[in-house]
């Protein structure tokens, strides 16, 4: 997991994806992506309470398939709590359709779950809890906020709230725009709960996160 990525990231002229760099909460550090797809896997990883390790091209897997000696470098290998590790490919659903890509993300599969990992080849996931995700995103970075305001914000919770009623009810000791940012912090933060699969916004019913 401290290892660097196995491959150089480069921007060309005219090349047909864009890579870079996210910061992640997880790790605390930056992980290189090679796409927009790969780039949205890396929010839905960092939300996710039980990994606690994210690496990026983590290492060059070789094996003997079918005779001979294939290689690949997968996107991300994603550490849990529990020590677990999953394999991460990210490939477009169009693409898996070629036989040559499917057999190529294939035999990777069969390697790592010899070795007792968890293995997962996406492609996405629902457009609307992705948006919401990559909006809270926005309040994954710590220090943002002043000292003790999300625990003042989580103790104004009342059952049944909305962001919007939690926010009125609490910005009477704070600005209102620091309220609300704290609301999402907690959202990211999984202090509180709401269902992303639906819009967010100040309607959305908030409960405390188990």
């Amino acid at each position: 997991m401290a290892a660097v990525p196995w491959r150089t990231v480069r921007s060309v002229r005219g090349q047909p994806h864009f890579p870079g760099w996210y910061w992640s909460a997880t790790t605390g550090g930056h992980v290189v992506y090679e796409s927009r797809l790969e780039l949205a896997r890396l929010p839905v990883a960092d939300f996710d309470t039980q990994v606690v390790g994210i690496a990026a091209q983590p290492f060059l897997l070789r094996a003997t398939v079918g005779g001979r000696v294939r290689r690949h470098v997968p996107d991300l290998l994603l550490v849990h709590a529990d020590g677990a590790a999953r394999l991460v490919n990210v490939k477009p659903v169009s693409r898996l359709e070629d036989p040559v890509v499917a057999e190529a993300l294939r035999w990777p599969g069969v390697v790592a779950r010899s070795h007792g990992w968890a293995y997962e080849i996406w492609s996405g996931t629902e457009a609307v809890y992705l948006a919401n995700l990559r909006f809270l995103a926005g309040y994954r970075r710590p220090g943002l906020l002043p000292d003790g305001l999300t625990d003042a914000v989580v103790a104004a919770f009342r059952p049944g709230d909305t962001i919007g009623s939690l926010v009125g009810r609490a910005t009477r000791e704070s600005p209102a725009g620091q309220v609300k940012a704290a609301a999402l912090t907690l959202l990211w933060q999984r202090r509180l709960s709401t269902d992303l699969h639906r819009r967010l916004g100040d309607d959305s019913t908030l409960e405390t996160a188990l």
